[in-house]
């Protein structure tokens, strides 16, 4: 029997002073079964990152040939992909040619350096991507936030995102790993 996604619903509010976004935001989001509640979180986050109202979660996870998160036009074309994880260069090169924009959230700790040294040559000539990673020690705090019904405040401000709800505060701060900084 296989196993069924675990249905997480999230409030947001969003307050982005370094886009000048703030927002409200309901979300339900499908935690797949092979999904840690860190990875679910980082998608979370990645939202965050880039809330606006065309912002969608995707099938994710177990499909190959869409990203974790999307922002689509009304023509139907994909302009923001937004992957996580430490995909091939292939993966990469399939979502550059297919977004006007790629961000990837990298995470992983002591992986991503290894990951980053093997691709880095062949990601240098897509002017369409960023590559962010996401230090181990905010992400594992993050993915103790999660819960069934959450509700958080997400602050941005000079880079550094605040996720809380009303026990904890966790601070992330990204660290530009393509381009440089």
């Amino acid at each position: 029997m296989a196993l069924k996604a675990t249905i997480f619903k999230a409030t947001l509010n969003i307050a982005d002073m370094d886009r000048h976004y703030y927002g409200d935001h309901q979300l339900t989001l499908a935690r797949h079964p092979s999904e840690t509640d860190e990875r679910m979180m980082i998608r979370l986050l990645a939202f965050v990152q880039n809330a606006s109202e065309d912002l969608a979660f995707t099938k994710g996870i177990s499909t190959d040939d869409e990203p974790d998160l999307w922002e689509k036009s009304l023509s139907d074309e994909i302009e923001l992909w937004i992957e996580l994880g430490l995909p091939d260069e292939s993966r990469l090169r399939k979502a550059c040619n297919r977004s006007k924009q790629v961000i990837l959230y990298t995470y992983g700790g002591r992986a991503v350096p290894l990951w980053w040294e093997k691709v880095q040559g062949k990601v240098s000539r897509f002017n369409n991507l960023t590559i962010i990673d996401m230090p181990p020690e905010s992400t594992e705090a993050l993915g103790k936030l999660a819960d069934r019904n959450m509700s958080l405040q997400c602050t941005i401000q000079d880079g550094e995102i605040s996720v809380g709800n009303e026990k904890e505060l966790v601070t992330i701060s990204p660290q530009p790993l393509y381009p440089g900084q």
